[in-house]
């Protein structure tokens, strides 16, 4: 028997339910025949046959869950449990009474069972639903609006449940006027008694017309591009817009669709295709064991850390050489989201002796290599720190994971790694070359991939956080170069997208996410000075020309490299021939030589000779990638 707490509100249910047995059970005889019941059946309406019908269908109600359940947020699946619960309720009663009638007299008759089953379930079925009409109807005086006028683009799920949930409490303080929706089927009709105005498209007459407070976006999968149609329409008539969140944010954030509503962001209007992973198709690779994470700390670590726990790893060894970072990540993993395996350790990925010790204490099965410093400009003033933190770091890490024995390797990697100009993007493609040249060993069973991406959205340092200050200061907004672009994609779905190419391959694959077409920056800085309410009038656009190694426009391919399908279609796969890794070794070993003399000239000329003129075997590295 399924138990539940004994509340005020479930006591009443089950009282109210008990009167609604015995209303149709006695109703039942009362339809039939009136007031003349036939002498053999008046036993059936003793008040031992109620006790016992009520006693049966009562029992049965709690198996089937009935109390589990608040009245007023009744759904049509609850519906579908009641009439479940009925039928079996019914079901049993006549078994009982038919195969043991009360005072041994004639059997139970099937009408009187099947009226009984009739009436009892309209009534349970009929008393939760006016329970929820009563809860949820307009408030005496509330027929005319109140607080803000708020006009809704989505007529979705997604709407009607901002619809009810502005309908029913109070304190919010919005009022829905009317919505829009581009299935034109829906023109006309009345969504919890708000009308569909018209499509996204009547949207500028719509908003003169009917003059709202605020437009909402209610569709979580529109495209950037649409969003962008919208916020130019409000803009234009200087009505404010807010959003909610795109799917990767309302997965994973409050269930409470009226508390994530927030303003239009960058984020959403940039017209990029959201990516979809079923995390739970790969989770296999990583569920149940201990995972490592180094930078754990960092936008895509952290990210990594979120999606790791909530796909079911066993526990999450956050490596981060920054206190701060770490501690965040650990305590919005065990504050806040309950995830109970963590363990914060406190180190570089550098030091090779720590890492042997965390290897040793902890045994990770799986390893997630995000520690990195990333910033061009940073890592051009300090190249050793670039070396000795990117590659020598990279090398440590994965050498000591093939010594432990761990299953899976994967680094992530950076668009900047293909056709580098900078210190930073040839520090990561020598760290791609580590990672593949170790997998091509014979004696390594460490299964190894790289994946390659660009710039994510809203991370530590880059342009949209910068952008966002300079406009809160009242500008200037300084660009780089008015034809500057970059491949953008959200942190959430980067690290999901890493997860998944985690799964495939494991000989030194270098996976490639697709990042959509590129955005130029100057727009981008455009459209953020448009959604902070200010013009470029008002927060003007300067020109600063490119910082020492910044490339025009970014590649996410080297010259030479083969593009090929994977399992997924948002992930491809980059052959090359193989990294004579002996060659790899002797450079290595110079380039600590010059590491160690602080030779910050010989370490950038180093840099740039060993990745311009890479030493390969002729064999193929890359092989297909399977799913495990």
């Amino acid at each position: 028997m399924i138990l539940v707490p004994v509340t005020r509100h479930r006591i009443w249910q089950v009282v109210v339910d008990a009167g609604l047995i015995a209303a149709a059970w006695w109703l039942t005889f009362f339809l039939l025949w009136d007031s003349s019941i036939p002498r053999y059946y008046r036993h059936l309406l003793d008040w031992q046959v109620f006790l016992l019908v009520i006693g049966l269908e009562l029992a049965t109600f709690v198996l089937f869950g009935f109390y589990n359940r608040w009245w007023r947020y009744v759904s049509t699946r609850d519906m579908w449990g009641a009439f479940r619960g009925v039928t079996a309720a019914s079901g049993l009663v006549y078994l009982v009474l038919y195969a043991f009638p009360p005072n041994h007299t004639s059997r139970l008759p099937h009408r009187i069972a099947a009226l009984d089953y009739l009436l009892l379930l309209a009534f349970v079925a009929g008393s939760r639903l006016l329970a929820r009409s009563l809860i949820e109807r307009p408030q005496p005086g509330l027929v005319v609006a109140r607080g803000k006028e708020v006009l809704i683009v989505g007529a979705g799920d997604a709407g009607q449940l901002l619809i009810r949930e502005m309908q029913r409490n109070r304190a919010l303080g919005t009022t829905p006027i009317g919505l829009l929706d581009d299935d034109p089927r829906k023109r006309n009709l009345r969504i919890h008694g708000v009308r569909v105005l018209g499509t996204t498209g009547d949207l500028p007459h719509v908003l003169r017309d009917n003059r709202p407070d605020e437009v909402l976006i209610a569709i979580p999968s529109a495209a950037g591009e649409t969003r962008r149609h919208i916020v130019d329409a409000c803009n234009a008539q200087s009505v404010p817009v807010k959003t909610l969140p795109g799917l990767h944010e309302l997965i994973s954030g409050d269930l409470n669709l009226a508390g994530q509503i927030r303003p239009v962001q960058v984020e959403d209007v940039l017209g990029r295709e959201p990516v979809e992973v079923d995390l739970e198709a790969v989770a296999p690779y990583v569920r149940g064991k201990t995972v490592l994470v180094t930078g754990a700390g960092g936008s895509i670590g952290s990210e990594l850390c979120r999606q790791l726990a909530r796909i079911g790893a066993a526990r999450l060894v956050l490596v981060d050489k920054g206190e701060p970072p770490l501690f965040e990540i650990d305590r919005e993993l065990s504050g806040e989201r309950d995830y109970a395996g963590a363990i914060p350790v406190l180190a570089d990925a550098a030091d090779r002796a720590k890492m042997r010790r965390i290897f040793a204490r902890y045994e990770p099965q799986v390893v997630f290599h995000a520690a990195a410093y990333k910033h061009v400009a940073m890592l051009e003033a300090n190249p050793s720190q670039a070396v000795s933190n990117n590659i020598f770091g990279t090398r440590t890490v994965a050498e000591v994971a093939v010594e432990a024995g761990v299953e899976r390797f994967v680094l992530i990697s950076t668009d900047k790694a293909a056709n580098p100009l900078n210190v930073m993007g040839r520090s990561k493609a020598i760290c791609e070359w580590i990672v593949e040249s170790l997998a091509l060993r014979d004696d390594v069973e460490t299964r190894f991939v790289a994946v390659r991406f660009g710039n994510v959205l809203g991370s530590s340092g880059s342009v949209i956080p910068i952008f966002r200050r300079q406009i809160e200061r009242g500008g200037p907004v300084t660009v780089t170069h008015p034809e500057m672009t970059r491949f953008f994609m959200t942190i959430p779905e980067a690290a999901s997208l890493v997860v998944q190419a985690g799964a495939m391959g494991g000989r030194g694959q270098v996976y490639v996410l697709d990042m959509g077409q590129p955005v130029r920056i100057l727009d981008l800085a455009q459209q953020m000075i448009r959604l902070s309410g200010r013009n470029e009038g008002e927060i003007p656009i300067q020109f600063k020309g490119p910082a020492p190694g910044e490339k025009l426009h970014e590649v996410l391919w080297n010259e030479g490299e083969t593009v090929g399908p994977t399992s997924h279609p948002k992930i491809m796969r980059a052959a090359r021939p193989a990294i004579d890794r002996d060659w790899l070794d002797e450079e290595l070993v110079e380039l600590e030589r010059l590491v160690a003399d602080s030779d910050q000239e010989a370490i950038v000329e180093k840099l740039a000779r060993m990745v311009g003129e890479p030493q390969r075997t002729g064999a193929e590295a890359m092989l297909e990638d399977t799913m495990h």
